[in-house]
Order: C-alpha cells, then structure tokens, then sequence
C-alpha cells in the first residue's frame, strides 16, 4: 500500500456528486470564512488541494491560495474551475517551496490518507518549512469511530437519498491504526466501488506530532462554526503555531 493514496479517475468522476451528498460543497462557506478569518489578508497553501471546493471560494475573498495534490485527475478538475489557484503535482507528505505561507492547511480527511506515522510526520515537516513566522497549520480530521467492528471488518450506510445509496466497508488493522475502505456508490442500476487507505489519529497522536517539529496546539474545535470540542464531537479542526521558547 502506498503512503499517499492517489484519487484516480474512478474519485475524480463521482468526487463533486459525493461530497454534496456527504454535505461538503454546503459547508464550505463556513471553512472559508475560518481560513479568511486566520490568514488576516495574508496567502495560504492547501495540501491535497482536490478539485478545489475550499480553493477557489477562498480566493475568491481576496487570499492568495496555492496548493499540492498528487491526483492528476483531481488537479484537471480544478484547472476547470479557477485559472487563479496556483496548484501542482506532488506529495503532500514531502516537499520543498520557497515561499512561505500565513496558513498552510489540509482538510476533509487528507492528512489520514498517509498511510504511516512517518509519512504524517513527514507532512508536519514540510508544513512546518513553508510557514511564515506567525504562520499556522491547519488540520481537519475525524475522531476515530472504532466500535461496531466484528473481526476486524464493519459496513456503514453513508448516505441514501432517491437516487443514491452510498456505503463503506472498512477492514480494521489495529497494529497500525490502519483503514483499508472499499466505498460502494449504487446510483440506479450502476455501481462503482472506489477505495481509500487511511491511517487513523487520535487528536493526542496529532499533538505529540506537532510537537516533534516545534509546531503547538492553538485552538481546536468541534466544527468550522467554532463549535466546542467535547468527548462527543465526531471531528476537529486543530490550529497549530510555532512553539513560544
């Protein structure tokens, strides 16, 4: 399995469709009024930047937005829809600018999509090379929902709607804090599957990460609203700085 999962062609043609059913595309004002707010006027750089849902709105509000995904596909599909963000093919777990960032984020899931602790490690490196002084990182991630496993293996409904039954299988290897994802998207007669790695982390994990590259917890929130943190939330949006010495 590689370390930075790619979204093939398979993601790319479903990919709009299913973060509007997975309500995504709406909340998006609200993630860019966040990022807006943070970069106070400055630039931005997204890592694994996709087809620019969060990209182009934030631009659009004035903040110079950059960005890194190693999906050809997915960098077309933004290329499409904005000639302004400025994007490129690579890892987001290992790269080298010369620019420096006010913000520097990944969002949805993305930073999960590498596959080992290393490689995350690696992503808080880079991030960390590119930030301004008084930069911050940005990371949105779901809070690992491990119950209702049977042997290692467990299928949820994501979504239905009229036309759309939207499914996950999950294959569970706890030694690595490894989720191997076969997600099923039946839309009238057709089916496709679409697969996605990930390795999980607990907001803890997240913070001793940081920490190992001289980045510190800020704030954290339940939501992109400011929602509070609790044992209950299901998600965080976690803001890291440079360490005060």
């Amino acid at each position: 399995m590689p370390d930075n999962f790619i979204y093939g062609d398979d993601w790319a043609s479903v990919y709009e469709r299913i973060t509007s059913m997975r309500g995504r595309i709406a909340e998006a004002d609200e993630t860019v009024a966040f990022l807006e707010q943070h970069c106070n006027g400055g630039n931005a750089l997204e890592l694994g930047i996709g087809n620019g849902r969060v990209a182009v709105p934030l631009s659009a509000r004035g903040v110079r937005v950059e960005g890194i995904d190693n999906s050809e596909s997915m960098l077309r599909l933004l290329a499409s829809r904005s000639n302004v963000v400025k994007a490129w093919q690579g890892d987001i777990a290992n790269f080298t600018l010369t620019s420096c960032y006010n913000t520097v984020y990944c969002i949805y899931n993305t930073f999960m999509q590498l596959f080992t602790r290393e490689a995350q490690i690696a992503c808080f490196q880079s991030a960390e090379s590119v930030l301004a002084e008084d930069g911050i990182l940005v990371i949105e991630i779901d809070v690992p929902a491990l119950d209702g496993f049977v042997n290692g293996q467990k299928t949820t409904i994501l979504h239905i709607d009229d036309e759309n039954t939207f499914l996950r299988a999950d294959v569970h290897d706890s030694l690595k804090q490894n989720l191997v994802s076969s997600f099923l998207l039946f839309s009238g007669t057709s089916v496709r599957r679409l697969a996605q790695p990930v390795r999980y982390v607990y907001h803890q994990e997240l913070d001793t990460m940081a920490e190992c590259v001289g980045l510190e917890l800020a704030e954290r929130w339940e939501d992109w609203a400011g929602g509070a943190f609790t044992q209950a939330s299901t998600r965080h949006i976690s803001v890291y700085r440079r360490a005060v010495l």
